[in-house]
């Protein structure tokens, strides 16, 4: 089969297409997938250049969705045929995967696989930012960063089904319509003005700070909560944060800190399929609104991490391997 192999961390350089890497075999409570659809994420980045490092060499990719191609021994979650998505689990960009059968989410035949994949990573990220880390609801006012990219467009979604007031932060004008089509409230247009002001003039201060970028946007997010606010650091788009005295949050006002991230959220199957059945109803209900941005070929893999490195994203980027 095809797949994406790393050997060597680094640069974009590094992810070769090879041509003959041999399909894999599900062991027992495995199943092996016929991709469809490998969904791009900065945890792919982050992998690739060694910031998170994993075993050389590796296929990266930890979201997908696709046909059920073969099963392993004891199975009873699914069979050949069966159209189900997975993440948390590497190994998404090539045309076949192995993964736990107690890790896929079947998909209901009338939801597009590529919407399905969008939903993995970035939708249960939204789910559980919104309705399990900071449980929002009408009485609170959140401040999400990077509203117009895939998870954070969902997220501006996930927070108004609660009743909060949101105000949302974008890079330009075009994205800030983006945030606003998602039902932002307010938008901040970051390289345009300072959104420590912008938000302590529209709100005076709020009770929860969603932060995807981190190093550029976190010292100021922390002047923008009230006391006793949380601060959700769940990404590091523009460079991971520095040393952090916890003497800081004391002083701003006894503030909380957490760095979240999905696979304690899905840790167990009932939470994996209760919040990606949340999401699918939603999508299928018109309650939803899921952006895939571009669909790359698994050929173009450099270029499409180096559109999503780049913070060019508009929703979900997707690599199509077959």
């Amino acid at each position: 089969m095809q797949a994406v192999q790393i050997q060597g961390t680094g640069g974009r350089e590094v992810l070769r297409l090879v041509e003959e890497v041999e399909v894999p075999q599900p062991g027992a409570g495995e199943v092996r997938l016929q991709l469809e659809y490998a969904g791009l994420n900065f945890i792919d980045i982050y992998q690739r250049t060694g910031q998170y490092k994993l075993p050389l060499p590796f296929i990266p990719g930890l979201e997908g969705a696709g046909v059920v191609d073969a099963v392993g021994a004891g199975v009873t979650e699914v069979q050949p045929g069966d159209r189900v998505a997975y993440c948390m689990v590497n190994g998404a960009y090539a045309e076949y995967a192995v993964v736990p059968a107690d890790r896929l989410v079947p998909v209901p035949a009338d939801l597009d696989l590529a919407v399905a994949t969008a939903l993995m990573v970035q939708g249960m990220t939204a789910h559980y930012l919104a309705l399990s880390t900071f449980p929002l609801s009408g009485q609170h006012t959140a401040l999400i960063h990077a509203a117009a990219g895939g998870t954070g467009r969902l997220l501006v979604q996930v927070a108004k089904r609660t009743g909060a007031r949101v105000i949302a932060t974008a890079g330009t004008a075009e994205k800030a319509a983006l945030a606003r089509s998602a039902g932002a409230d307010e938008v901040i247009v970051y390289t345009e003005v300072d959104f420590v002001g912008e938000v302590k003039r529209l709100a005076g201060r709020v009770d929860v700070v969603y932060d995807s970028v981190g190093q550029s946007t976190f010292a100021g997010g922390l002047d923008c909560l009230k006391p006793r606010g949380l601060m959700v650091l769940w990404g590091q788009a523009s460079g991971p944060v520095g040393t952090l005295d916890p003497q800081l949050l004391n002083q701003k006002g006894s503030l909380y800190l957490t760095r979240p991230s999905l696979g304690a959220y899905i840790a167990g199957r009932s939470e994996l399929l209760q919040r990606a059945y949340d999401l699918f109803s939603w999508v299928r209900a018109g309650q939803l609104d899921v952006r895939i941005d571009r669909v790359f070929p698994l050929a173009q893999v450099a270029e499409a991490q180096g559109y999503l490195e780049g913070r060019q994203s508009r929703g979900k980027v997707l690599l199509r391997p077959v």
